[in-house]
């Protein structure tokens, strides 16, 4: 069957067939090992001492007793290395049955086998005073009939009660000779006084009851019959308790009270339970005991109904390709829930079918007792067969095919990969080409065939140089997906010095070979990488080239030869020099020969200079196809010399114009370094004579003297001090250095008072006060400035321009000219356009007193009439004047807002004029209207126009 079936492997494991293989298979069949009997019973005491006896168990090894251990479930007993049953202790048994384990077990193979051993204890009975003495006889009415193992279930016939297991061989009571009849038993000894004899009343042991389970019936089916030899005598009424009688479940057995027959009530199933322990009375009609209770053991004897059952469907195992025969591989189990010390729950194992039947149609077997699955023959290759499918069969009855019940399942068995094939090269040699200077470039790729399990440790393959590459310039990498050898460069190559390399490779599996497999001469192939020139850069050797010099060289002067080498000796190629970096643009180089000269002063105390080092950076460049060029940088190290006076310091100070302790520390400064610098002389001129007569210095050290005055008195001011300073350079510079000194009056602690601080500064006391005076003055022409344009806003506000409503005459001019931006001119707010009806401003304004470009609020009154030849400046000014307002106006809206110029009144003194016809025109004089302006001029002549016609 195939995997796509459901059918499943099974890996199978060493069986009988192999120890017949080994030479023993005979002896194994010829022995058994186990107890000799599944189930030991005896009879015993209710008291027992420690060490005593109880039993002796038989149990076959096939290779004696050696080796064999005995152990028990049990505190009380124990097995001694012979088989024999003890007690540990001194025991008081209770007046029913003890079971317990005994289990034996291999100490080679670590088996163990297992026998139930049941001890019953046999009951007495005192002899009742004051009654006569009886004695009850016993017979079961129990038949021999074919045990469970010669037939199967189909054929038991289920009325007649079996003996149990462990009965075998047991005396379980004792005749009377007189005997009662075959239906009956006597379960109480009767007292027989005919020959004067008296018999010491006591209770019998009763000997199990066996039940076949699945009976057919009828039901209530009778098992036995329990009588009193009482019951000639008086009436009697028999009852049973226990589990099945009445405790649950209830009524499985019950009683005829009056007859003591015991029946059971329906068929009895040894899964479900498989023995019951019941207890009989008798007592008279009263309910008065006449007999001791007796107990009464149920067994439910076991069919064959139940097959065995896998615990699971498909089971997975796996096995390496090329084991060895008798290599375990995987274990199976099946359960039978029949009862399993008898055939019916023995389960045996067998392999029905194995797919593919390659290399051999049996490459496993299966031990039939564990179900362990082992390798029987050679020849499990992968690469061939990568699954076996097995399907396994369980059958009880110990594996009797005519009356067991089988079940089946499947197994897959998977042959896992070893590495049995040496990864191998499709190629003897391989060939690539690499630039020179080019790191992290794959040059080749080697391919190789491992038949192996694709991607696992016995796939991957591992490259390795082992000659051809002493510098290591090369490494072999693995593609993770092709499994191919990628050749990268790791360290760059010169073709200069290799034009060509020669490279042998070897590969193997990141897992080691498995035993007994050899590498292949095909593991192994050479590499011949051929390296390309390309056009290098020029370069340096002393990159960052340092030369020392004293500042101040001519210009012109030759300070070193900065040249570079190109590494293309095979190539004819001339290199040119040019400036990268000159920031002072102090130096000068030869195109041709890298010569370096000045161009300029060098000077240490240049801005350009850090440290005393001038940097620059010149470029060589060659003339190869594409041109490569490289960086050099020259550093100039500048030795100082003494071409910087120095200056004094500080530049101003001040001090008390009457001597005190009060002096002036000075120093000075210079930009040189050591030893062009201090210490330092400082001293006054000669000339003009006033300064040493005034003025005199006091030298502290090398570095600082003192300024101080040397009359008794000079007068407040600013003096120019001269001072000459002079370094200690060779030869050593001078400098002239002038400090102003402020002379001021000083208080009580010597500082310098306020007014001491202005007349040191050149003012006198009149001078102070006119300042002070002028300052006044300024103040107070601003405030009457301010006040002189609060007047005159107020002004503006009363002004003529705000007219009387009633003379407000509405010859307003409308702007039609003025054209907007386009589209661009759309965002303006619409709402600063007032209409003049919602201006809330014109309603604040006192009444009467308003803008002429303003409309009327409340009630206009009506114009008279006005007159018919107007002033022609007057449309003119009131426009003028119209402008103005609006402009000095604080309440008017902005720049962008409609000003009112048209409108004329609601009301007019003149009359209706729309009955007057065209006709009556002609007779109206209109050239009044050519002084009033162009406009109007060209109003008179449309008018004049319409007369003509």
């Amino acid at each position: 069957m195939t995997v796509g079936s459901g059918v499943l492997l099974v890996l199978l494991s060493l069986s009988g067939a192999l120890r017949a293989h080994n030479g023993d298979l005979t002896a194994r069949e010829t022995c058994k090992v186990g107890f000799s009997e599944e189930d030991y019973t005896a009879l015993i005491s209710q008291n027992i001492l420690e060490g005593e006896k109880v039993l002796k168990v038989k149990f076959s090894s096939c290779l004696g007793t050696k080796g064999t251990h005995y152990e028990t479930d049990s505190m009380d007993f124990k097995v001694g290395a012979d088989g024999t049953v003890f007690a540990t202790r001194e025991l008081q048994i209770p007046s029913e049955q003890v079971a317990f384990t005994v289990t034996a077990w291999d100490r080679q193979t670590a088996e163990r086998w297992d026998a139930a051993v049941r001890l019953l204890v046999a009951q007495t009975s005192p002899t009742r005073s004051g009654h006569k003495e009886t004695s009850v006889q016993v017979q079961a009415l129990q038949q021999r009939v074919p045990g469970p193992r010669s037939l199967p279930a189909s054929q038991w016939d289920a009325s007649p009660t079996l003996p149990s297991p462990g009965e075998k061989g047991k005396k379980s009571a004792a005749l009377d000779p007189v005997q009662p009849p075959n239906d009956t038993l006597w379960p109480w000894p009767q007292h027989h006084s005919s020959s004067g004899l008296k018999r010491q009343k006591r209770d019998w042991v009763i000997p199990p009851i066996n039940v076949p389970e699945n009976s057919r019936g009828p039901f209530p089916q009778q098992l036995v019959r329990i009588r009193s030899d009482k019951d000639s005598d008086i009436p009697i009424r028999y009852s049973i308790t226990g589990v099945g009688a009445d405790q649950p479940p209830v009524e499985v057995f019950s009683i005829d009270s009056m007859s003591g027959r015991m029946y059971v009530t329906r068929p009895m199933d040894r899964e479900e339970r498989a023995s019951y322990h019941l207890r009989a009375h008798a007592v008279d009609m009263n309910g008065n005991k006449v007999e001791n209770p007796i107990d009464l053991y149920i067994y439910v004897i076991d069919m064959n109904d139940n097959r065995p059952e896998f615990l699971s469907q498909l089971y997975n195992g796996s096995v390496d390709e090329g084991s060895k025969p008798g290599t375990y591989v995987m274990t199976v189990t099946a359960s039978d829930a029949d009862d399993g010390t008898t055939a019916n729950g023995m389960v045996r194992y067998r392999i029905v079918t194995q797919t593919p039947q390659s290399p051999s149609q049996n490459m496993f077997t299966i031990n039939s007792e564990t179900g362990d699955i082992v390798t029987v023959a050679a020849g499990l290759d992968r690469e061939k067969v990568q699954q076996y499918t097995v399907i396994v069969q369980a059958t009880d009855m110990e594996g009797n095919l005519n009356y067991g019940l089988s079940n089946t399942a499947t197994a897959i068995i998977t042959v896992t990969d070893v590495n049995d094939n040496p990864p191998e090269f499709t190629a003897s040699t391989y060939a690539g080409e690499v630039p020179e200077n080019r790191v992290e470039t794959v040059v080749a790729n080697l391919t190789v065939m491992d038949r192996d399990q694709p991607h696992s440790p016995n796939w991957n393959a591992v490259y390795r140089i082992i000659s051809g590459d002493p510098s290591g310039h090369f490494t072999v990498r693995t593609d993770p997906v092709t499994n191919e050898g990628m050749v990268t460069v790791v360290k760059a190559v010169d073709y200069e010095l290799n034009r060509a390399f020669m490279l042998t490779v070897m590969v193997s599996n990141q897992a080691p070979l498995a035993s007994g497999i050899q590498m292949s001469f095909q593991s192994t192939a050479g590499v011949t990488i051929s390296v390309m020139d390309i056009n290098e850069a020029p370069y340096f050797p002393s990159n960052h080239k340092l030369i020392r010099l004293e500042e101040g060289v001519p210009t012109g002067t030759v300070l070193t030869t900065f040249s570079a080498v190109d590494p293309d000796r095979f190539m004819q190629q001339a290199v040119r020099y040019s400036k990268l970096s000159d920031p002072a643009n102090w130096l000068h180089i030869n195109a041709t020969n890298g010569q370096i000269s000045t161009a300029a002063i060098l000077d240490r105390e240049s801005l350009y200079v850090k440290n005393n080092v001038y940097e620059a950076t010149f470029l060589a460049a060659d003339n190869g196809i594409p041109p490569a060029s490289g960086t050099g940088t020259l550093q100039i190290y500048l030795i100082d010399i003494n071409d910087n006076a120095p200056e004094l310091l500080p530049k101003e100070a001040q001090i008390c114009e009457k001597p005190s302790l009060d002096t002036i520390n000075i120093t000075a400064a210079d930009a040189d370094v050591d030893p062009n610098i201090g210490p330092y002389v400082f001293e006054l001129p000669f000339v003009p004579a006033s300064v040493r007569k005034n003025w005199t210095i006091t030298r502290l050290n090398g570095d600082y003297a003192q300024l101080s005055l040397r009359i008794l008195y000079l007068e407040a001011g600013v003096y120019d001090v001269p001072i000459i300073v002079t370094d200690s350079g060779n030869p050593p510079l001078s400098n002239t250095s002038i400090i102003k000194v402020k002379v001021c009056p000083c208080d009580e602690n010597g500082d310098c008072s306020t007014m001491g601080a202005v007349a040191a500064a050149g003012l006198g006391t009149g001078a102070i006060v006119a300042i002070l005076i002028c300052i006044v003055i300024l103040l107070t022409m601003v405030l009457l400035f301010v006040v002189w344009m609060r007047r005159r806003e107020k002004e503006r506000h009363t002004k003529q321009l705000l007219i009387d409503p009633e003379d407000d005459v509405r010859d307003n001019i409308l702007k039609y000219d003025e054209e907007g931006g386009g589209e661009e001119d759309q965002d303006y707010d619409l709402s600063q356009l007032q209409q003049p009806e919602a201006v809330e401003h014109v309603l604040s304004k006192a009444p009467g007193v308003r803008r002429v470009d303003e409309r009327p609020v409340g009630a206009e009154p009506r114009y008279p009439a006005r007159p018919a030849v107007p002033h022609p400046g007057d449309i003119g000014d009131f426009i003028s004047e119209g402008l103005r307002a609006a402009d000095n106006d604080p309440t008017a809206p902005p720049y962008d807002s409609l000003l009112v110029f048209d409108y004329e009144g609601s009301g007019s003194s003149a009359g209706s004029v729309s009955s007057l016809s065209s006709s009556s025109s002609g007779s109206q004089d209109y050239d009044y209207l050519n002084d009033w302006g162009p406009r109007f001029k060209k109003l008179a002549d449309l008018y004049a126009g319409g007369e003509e016609e």
